[in-house]
């Protein structure tokens, strides 16, 4: 088995992609207006896209604004693993901590193969210092996951599962760091932290016994489109945080996920967080967040979980893709009509 963890929406991950939905134009705003309840046909339309998805399928859309609230679902309930969308409630206790005046986005964090982890594209080669900003920046914007075992740290994960408790999240898990998730289902005991070194030897084939599925009572990244929709809604309102200019900040770096220009239809306010993995024949996609339509707020989750050779992602992603883009684009559209 061997680590393969590809960036949700990352061009490794397929061919070079394109939305198979077009940009909103003037045409959109022919589209019926939609009765206040009435789940929009363009919604339901790429709902049904996913349906047809051969994978286990979770997804959830709710809409909340003056003269249209509506939701359509696909059992949002079920717990499924979505990989770096948890990096969301590591964010959110960063900047809490920071509130408290537990650390300041202006400190210099260390980056070396102390916190080094797989799938890192701004720092895996990188040794210094940096702004812990930039870090909750790589995060969010790249899935950085050497960023996010560095900001893990620093905020403590038992922290961040107390900020999960408090939002109500009772199926919400998250590993003591990725680098301690990738080390116990490649095998590893329990607590083990098979460092940088043994990261690398994976890549190899190597593994420290016999590999464990990602969806585990121990180390793991699971949640229901239910609950991160629940968590968008109250965390995308400052429910959190007790300054307005947390929530300011908490938005702005949100807004950098790089799932959202490739998904949310061009000129709207979007803010996510994607997560992907591949491990052995086991394979994720989720993207759960919110976009912000005239006055509305449009909050979703969509997940796929499925088991199956490589070449399946190729015959599992783009169908996903353009299915999720198809449903925010039937959201905006209607209500933009």
């Amino acid at each position: 088995m061997s680590l393969n963890r590809r960036l949700f929406l990352s061009g490794a991950a397929v061919a070079p992609m394109a939305l198979a939905t077009p940009a909103l134009s003037s045409s959109a705003s022919a589209t019926p207006a939609t009765p206040k309840g009435a789940v929009p046909e363009g919604v339901r339309a790429g709902l049904r896209q996913l349906e047809k998805i051969p994978a286990t399928k979770s997804a959830l859309i709710v809409c909340e604004g003056p003269g249209q609230s509506w939701r359509d679902e696909r059992d949002p309930q079920v717990p499924l693993f979505i990989g770096s969308a948890v990096k969301t409630f590591i964010l959110a206790q960063a900047l809490r901590a920071s509130e408290a005046g537990l650390l300041s986005e202006t400190d210099q964090w260390a980056v070396d193969d102390k916190v080094r982890s797989a799938s890192s594209p701004v720092l895996l080669n990188l040794t210094g210092t940096t702004q812990a900003r930039s870090i909750l920046e790589a995060m969010i914007a790249h899935s950085d996951n050497t960023a996010t075992d560095i900001a893990l740290a620093k905020v403590g994960p038992d922290k961040v599962r107390a900020l999960i408790a408090e939002a109500g999240l009772k199926n919400t898990r998250i590993p003591d760091s990725t680098r301690r998730l990738f080390s116990y289902i490649a095998g590893a005991p329990l607590g083990t932290d098979i460092g940088w070194e043994g990261v690398k030897k994976l890549e190899t084939g190597w593994m420290p016994g016999p590999p464990r599925p990602p969806v585990n009572d121990q180390e793991t990244m699971v949640s229901s489109a239910d609950e991160l929709v629940k968590w968008y809604q109250a965390a995308l309102t400052g429910a959190f945080f007790s300054k307005p200019a947390t929530l300011t900040e908490f938005m702005r770096i949100q807004a950098m996920a790089d799932a959202i220009a490739q998904v949310v239809p061009p000129g709207i306010a979007a803010y996510a967080k994607g997560g992907s993995i591949d491990w052995g024949d086991f394979h994720c996609f989720c993207l759960p967040g919110q976009m912000v339509v005239n006055a509305a707020r449009v909050t979703f989750c969509f997940t796929v979980n499925w088991t199956g050779p490589d070449d399946s992602v190729a015959a599992v992603f783009p169908p996903f893709r353009d299915a999720v883009a198809a449903t925010l684009k039937g959201a905006a559209d209607a209500l933009r009509a």
